[in-house]
């Protein structure tokens, strides 16, 4: 009987076996008597079972479902016959697994065959789907263009590259309510003089990308609100600054200034490594120009590393007024050369307006980043005394990781798509880049509070402060980060004793 039993087990499952791990054997004795009815439930009981296809799945999931129990008749067998036993069962596994692995190699051949010839078309080295995918009938190759579709046609984006706040290209359906926003900006920006305090309330909590470069323009004061003044001020303003590369860019081999330009050209292939666009020599020629013109028409600063960030919000923005794709991929030697020189005529004057506000940043010893600095310690010291004193506990100055925030404003810190979102508070803050930013950088500290004070030592603390992990952050993020940020600013901008002790 018991070897009936075993013979009939073995028959049931030799489609697809298993066997129990060598360090540990099974044991039977409390084990009661119960009949077999699936793989499945054999399978449960093993550590090492592989996956079965779709037919033999399809045959075992009509079987009802029940706890795996060996037959109680084994228990009786002799060591000898069960090492003989197992020995059958490897056997037969690897006779199954060869024929297996034989058929998906097979089966895997014949489906990238189907795909480079029904299914795809190369076109200068990429894939493009097929035109003919309607006229396909076949199930397998159905399923073959199911998996084409799904393959990026331009090359995968690390998402803290994506510069759009969705995941896909293209932008997702407008609400109704962004809608009415987008229509408001649009009546203030048609009036023949736009009202700049209006303009920034509804830029404070985010400016729809359609009118976002208007935008800015208005709000950093490079355009007039005079509607009929702005294309004569763009005209002048845009001769004028390549009047200056006409009168300058010659001389960044000269003694003088080739230090500051070495240093220029080395630090511009590191602005965003992670996005194609920043690497394009053609950008890259564009920045240039634009550092080097700001670094010698600001001699008490001149360049200094961390400018080099401060171009690529402007950039971009100015950038999807004439690119209605994302742009992370985007050729630029695409675009008509007047609109090149457009968007870097107009990228340089922003950031000379926003670099006006904080120039202290960047000066000898910078001390305006000092001050930021010692303010947000300040800050921190009087809001939040657990995080104050675990820094001190763990020997980390503020200087060690907020002097990257101060001078960065936090773009090493965001994703470039945040961070463009957080330039649109900033732009409709007063003092939004001076002043603002200090409470956006202690509610951004706060944020992580639970795992500053897990961090027990000096080096796992600096290491978290200096790599946030905010990879997925997203608009939603920024405005919870934004409101924080005002929500100190309203307690303590104007009570420098509030909770002081």
């Amino acid at each position: 009987m018991a070897t009936e039993n075993k013979i009939n087990f073995w028959r049931r499952n030799a489609k697809v076996p298993g066997r129990y791990p060598k360090e540990t054997k099974p044991k039977f004795n409390n084990l009661k008597s119960k009949k077999t009815c699936s793989f499945h439930e054999f399978a449960r009981s093993t550590n090492d079972a592989w996956d079965i296809d779709d037919g033999e799945d399809e045959e075992l999931a009509g079987c009802p479902t029940l706890p795996f129990s060996m037959p109680s008749a084994l228990q009786s067998k002799s060591t000898q016959e069960q090492q003989q036993q197992q020995h059958q069962v490897v056997d037969t596994e690897r006779s199954i697994s060869d024929r297996l692995d034989l058929e998906a190699e097979n089966n895997q051949d014949t489906q990238e065959e189907e795909v480079d010839e029904a299914n795809c078309e190369h076109f200068n080295g990429k894939v493009v789907k097929s035109t003919s995918e309607a006229q396909l009938s076949s199930s397998s190759v159905r399923s073959t263009l199911q998996k084409q579709q799904s393959l990026p046609v331009r090359p995968i984006i690390p998402l803290v590259a994506r510069i759009s706040d969705q995941n896909a290209s293209g932008a997702p359906p407008m609400t109704l309510r962004e809608k009415s926003r987008l229509d408001k900006f649009k009546q203030l920006l048609a009036s023949p003089n736009t009202d700049l305090d209006e303009l920034r309330k509804h830029s404070w909590s985010g400016i729809p990308r359609e009118v976002r470069p208007i935008t800015w323009r208005l709000l950093s004061g490079y355009l007039p609100a005079n509607k009929e003044r702005r294309e004569l001020v763009l005209k002048r303003k845009r001769e004028e600054y390549f009047g200056f590369i006409e009168q300058y860019y010659h001389s960044r081999t000269d003694e003088h200034y080739k230090d500051t330009y070495r240093q220029i050209h080395i630090d511009i292939p590191r602005t965003n490594p992670l996005i194609p666009l920043f690497q394009q020599p053609a950008v890259q020629e564009v920045f240039e120009r634009i550092l080097f013109i700001w670094a010698i028409r600001h001699p008490a600063s001149g360049y200094v590393q961390g400018i080099n960030d401060l171009v690529t919000p402007f950039f971009v923005v100015f950038l999807t007024e004439f690119v209605t794709e994302d742009v992370e991929n985007f050729e630029m030697s695409a675009l008509p050369l007047d609109t090149q020189r457009n968007i870097e005529a107009d990228s340089f004057w922003c950031m000379s307006k926003l670099l006006d506000g904080i120039q202290d940043n960047y000066t000898f010893a910078q001390p305006g980043i000092q001050n930021k600095v010692k303010a947000l310690e300040e800050l921190v010291s009087r809001i939040d005394e657990d995080i104050h004193n675990h820094f001190k506990k763990c020997e980390v100055e503020y200087l060690q990781f907020a002097f990257r925030w101060m001078n960065n404003l936090l773009m090493r810190e965001l994703p470039l798509r945040c961070t463009i979102r957080l330039w649109d508070t900033y732009q409709a803050e007063s003092e939004g880049f001076s002043h603002f930013h200090l409470y956006v950088c202690a509610a951004f500290l706060l944020e992580w509070r639970k795992e500053i004070l897990s961090m027990i030592d000096f080096q796992g603390l600096l290491m978290l402060l200096q790599n946030v992990p905010t990879i997925h952050w997203g608009n939603e993020e920024v405005n919870l980060l934004l409101a924080e940020a005002y929500r100190l600013k309203y307690m303590f901008a104007d009570a420098p004793s509030h909770y002081k002790r």
